[in-house]
């Protein structure tokens, strides 16, 4: 194995990490919108929202994602799947 190879798992192993804490949060973020009465709102439909804005401009750093979701309000999250109703609209 080589540098290059140690790197590269490296790098995967971290990104696996990073996009299952990501989904962890989304995924807590969905129960907190649950806990107060919005009962259809899964872990996939926090992760649209959030991710939505990073269609234009790229993904950003790891400690913006986060904050994104956890700062997100059930407002900002009901205008975006409101929204998408009326365009008839999602990304996926």
């Amino acid at each position: 194995m080589t540098d290059s190879d140690i790197r590269d798992n490296r790098t995967e192993m971290e990104e696996e990490d990073m996009n299952a804490m990501i989904e962890q949060l989304c995924q807590s973020k969905a129960d907190e919108f649950r806990l107060i009465g919005y009962d259809q709102v899964e872990g996939k439909d926090v992760w649209e929202c959030v991710s939505d804005k990073y269609h234009k401009t790229g993904t950003p750093p790891l400690y913006q994602v986060v904050n994104d979701i956890l700062s997100l309000k059930v407002t900002q999250f009901m205008n975006y799947i409101t929204l998408n109703m009326y365009r008839g609209d999602t990304r996926r």
